[in-house]
């Protein structure tokens, strides 16, 4: 057998390469490329598919759609905005690129926010907080809802990796005042190349996202707020509506490989992922942890099975947000949670005998 990938997305594509095929010529030939009704109708079916009373902005990437979401609620120089400490630094750029300031508290065994920590981070410059969903794993919402309603902060979630995951019956991005998406390539909901979006129970904050990622303009050539250059284009929109009419088949197929790598998985050398009562996640990536994580990997590669680290270095300690002033030890369990994470092999489609060996392997490997 070949080498397994961590990650191969012309499999998504080949799974309903006629409907791609289609659609992208249909656009090709439509003459009309940004901004029209491809974007219209997928912003009306994501956010349908979502929940009910709710809206969505298409953005042209998932840091645009935090960013602008952000800007739009207020969110500006010198406020703080709490999140969590491990995950992908976009979400705190989404913050700094509005000129406040990312307050970190650590994450819990879910790897998500730990709630028993934002009280402590509260201050009175604290305006929001900003839940990450990482890993297609939803986070426990109740206690961080009732800190925010009583404390009158504004509640966010960062759902470039959750896409339909929910937590007791109601889907991530419709917990607070919005959420934000990335359709990135490799997301369950991924396009072929970049886009975002926003979706939120706020119509009037919907249409204002809208004026402000086509230069603040709220018809042609009048621009009533200073804005930005941030469009979905009708080509990615297109193909994203193709993608959202499989969603049932494709989260279908990622939560078949999950189940068997936790029911085929038993190494006391590998720790397993969690999932929270009342949480569907949706595994973006299955996550594992392992003490001595380049051998692990090493031995996967060396018996044919690709991995990747989700993610190996915290925001906090990324050069580009050196200025706030963190060091190694500040953020010890997303430090470790870095330094033992790996991803194993998770995708749109994985055959049984790909899956078996996956099992195998990890079974197999000695610490």
């Amino acid at each position: 057998m070949d080498m397994i990938p961590v990650n191969e997305l012309i499999r998504g594509y080949q799974l309903y390469a006629e409907e791609y095929n289609k659609k992208a010529i249909s656009v090709l030939q439509s003459g009309w490329y940004i901004l029209g009704k491809e974007v219209e109708e997928f912003e009306r079916e994501f956010a349908q598919a979502l929940g009910d009373d709710c809206y969505c902005a298409g953005v042209d990437n998932g840091l645009n759609a935090i960013r602008l979401g952000l800007h739009a609620c207020g969110i500006t120089e010198g406020d703080e905005v709490i999140v969590q400490s491990n995950g992908y630094i976009a979400t705190m750029l989404g913050i700094t690129q509005n000129g406040a300031v990312p307050i970190f508290v650590e994450p819990d065994k879910y790897h998500n926010m730990d709630a028993d920590k934002i009280e402590a981070a509260i201050t009175e410059k604290t305006k929001a907080v900003l839940v990450t969903h990482l890993y297609g794993q939803a986070t426990r919402m109740e206690k961080i809802t009732d800190i925010c309603k009583r404390n009158k902060l504004m509640l966010f979630e960062d759902c470039a990796q959750s896409h339909f995951a929910s937590y007791k019956g109601t889907n991530t991005g419709l917990f607070g005042k919005a959420g934000f998406f990335s359709f990135y390539p490799t997301k369950n909901l991924g396009g072929f190349g970049d886009g975002g979006g926003v979706v939120s129970h706020d119509r009037d904050l919907i249409d204002k996202i809208k004026t402000l990622r086509n230069y603040g303009s709220d018809y042609k050539y009048h621009n009533i707020v200073p804005g930005f250059n941030s469009r979905l284009d009708e080509m990615q929109a297109g193909l994203l509506r193709v993608k959202l009419s499989h969603m049932k088949e494709l989260l279908a197929n990622r939560k078949r490989i999950a189940e068997a790598y936790l029911a085929g998985i038993h190494n006391p050398h590998i720790r397993m992922p969690e999932v929270a009562d009342g949480a569907v996640p949706i595994w973006y990536q299955f996550i594992v942890n392992v003490q001595n994580q380049a051998g692990f990997r090493k031995y996967m590669l060396d018996k044919g099975v690709q991995t990747d680290v989700h993610f190996p270095t915290p925001p906090h300690l990324q050069p580009a947000l050196s200025y706030l002033g963190h060091r190694k030890g500040s953020f010890p369990i997303a430090e470790k949670d870095c330094e033992t994470v790996v991803s194993l092999p998770m995708m749109d489609y994985l055959s049984e005998e790909e899956i078996n060996k996956v099992i195998g392997v990890a079974n197999a490997y000695e610490g």
